[in-house]
């Protein structure tokens, strides 16, 4: 009982460090409120600018300079796009989970949507932020449910799926999938879905691409790239059904052939 009770206080002193952050983040909801979109999506360009040439220690530190206004920027392009607004709960999910660690959220408690936030936050390096998920359906529900959020920021977001790949465009309207938040998925080549500001995909698929693209003799040839344009970049993701995927899953090896020259 001692030892559950020490983890519990230390979950607990773990949050009341982030809450200052939220209470932050709050405080911010009027200037949002206040911008244009036009404003939003050049705040999202000045930031991916200033990044750019910092170190990885830099633009960490940097990242984390501008998170409350960067989440609640997102929080107000979510309610603008899809009249849903982040609750606190999700607010510190999200911190949680740009701090590369496990949040652990109650079915109802909106993991979907938390994503948004350190995705988004991520995504600004222009190195790619990826969410892994279990399923084909998921990766194309979440893409396609959070794509407005993301296209109102000024992001694109792809989507990757067994031997098929889509970006989110407003523009494109497709009746193909029976599943309403998936109908301005436009398909399109595998490298354009990764050099999307976010990509959305399943454990399988980014594995198996991983294996071919280093099989690979031209690097042109090379899927896994992203918004910078470098070939191989594995910068930020956020895994779905962590325990299943990683613990679980993670015991069935990814195996994959080709013939001998």
């Amino acid at each position: 009982m001692g030892l559950l009770s020490g983890l519990l206080d230390t979950n607990q002193r773990q949050l009341n460090i982030i809450k200052p952050l939220v209470a932050e983040i709050n405080k911010l909801e009027d200037w949002a409120k206040g911008l244009s979109q036009d404003q939003m999506q050049s705040q999202t360009a000045e930031w991916i600018e200033a990044i750019k040439g910092k170190s990885d220690s830099e633009a960490k530190n940097y990242l984390n300079e501008i998170l409350p206004k960067a989440y609640a920027l997102v929080r107000e392009a979510s309610v603008r796009t899809l009249q849903k607004r982040h609750f606190d709960v999700q607010l510190l999910a999200g911190v949680v989970l740009h701090q590369g660690k496990i949040s652990e959220q109650k079915t109802g408690e909106g993991k979907t949507l938390t994503a948004t936030l350190p995705l988004y936050l991520n995504a600004l390096t222009g190195m790619g932020a990826h969410l892994v998920t279990p399923n084909d359906y998921l990766s194309r529900h979440g893409a396609g449910w959070m794509g407005p959020v993301y296209a109102y920021l000024g992001l694109k977001v792809g989507v990757i799926m067994q031997e098929r790949s889509f970006v989110y465009d407003p523009t494109y309207q497709t009746s193909e999938f029976h599943d309403e938040y998936a109908i301005h998925l436009r398909e399109t080549p595998r490298k354009e879905a990764y050099q999307c500001h976010i990509t959305y995909g399943t454990n399988h698929e980014f594995g198996f691409d991983y294996l071919r693209d280093n099989m690979e003799r031209n690097v042109k040839e090379v899927v896994q790239t992203n918004p910078n344009s470098e070939y191989g970049a594995h910068h930020f993701a956020i895994v779905d059904e962590v325990d299943s995927i990683l613990i679980d899953v993670a015991r069935t090896p990814l195996i994959i052939s080709t013939t001998a020259q």
